[in-house]
């Protein structure tokens, strides 16, 4: 569990750490506090939730993972939609990222605090929530501790006689396993 967290931690660093650094150089926005800027705020949630989707628990290339993984992409991008909602609304910490040349702004309005804090928050969600299949157990095999039913015991391979089993014996043999 610990190591799932851990892992869910620095991937959501990671993704959000790059795509905020694809918004702040590579475009060179700062914030989202400009003329139509909650759009592409939005835009950027949506794009993050939706990578953190398929990579973070079980990745889309993991062997029979698309389903869940494009579910995680889907929803992924919903939820973090959403947390930039909850950011805009109500992270109004300012802080001051200029020496630096990220910019200021209050946390929602910064991709550099908003987006890696989304990212993180669903990536530890979605590897705390993977957890690891069951081997299937083989055919024919019993749990521990409870007999297979009587009708599925095999009869006596010899009866009184010593060569055949004679149809009664049988009958009488499940009626007594029953009891």
């Amino acid at each position: 569990m610990a190591i799932r967290l851990l892992k869910g931690l620095i991937l959501g660093l990671v993704i959000g750490g790059l795509v905020a650094a694809v918004l702040v150089k590579g475009l060179g926005i700062l914030t989202f506090a400009a003329a139509g800027a909650p759009v592409l705020a939005y835009a950027a949630a949506l794009a993050t939730g939706a990578v953190v989707g398929l990579v973070a628990g079980k990745p889309i290339w993991a062997k029979g993972a698309w389903i869940e993984a494009l579910l995680k992409t889907f929803f992924g991008a919903l939820l973090a939609a959403g947390g930039m909602a909850l950011l805009r609304k109500f992270g109004h910490f300012d802080v001051d990222l200029v020496k630096l040349g990220l910019g200021s702004g209050s946390i929602g309005e910064l991709p550099v605090l908003a987006l890696p804090a989304i990212a993180t928050v669903l990536s530890v969600f979605f590897e705390v929530d993977n957890t690891d299949s069951p081997e299937p157990a083989e055919k024919g095999r019993r749990v521990a501790g409870k007999a297979a039913p009587a009708k599925l015991r095999a009869p006596a391979a010899t009866g009184a006689a010593g060569g055949e089993v004679d149809a009664d014996d049988d009958v009488a043999a499940a009626k007594k396993a029953k009891k």
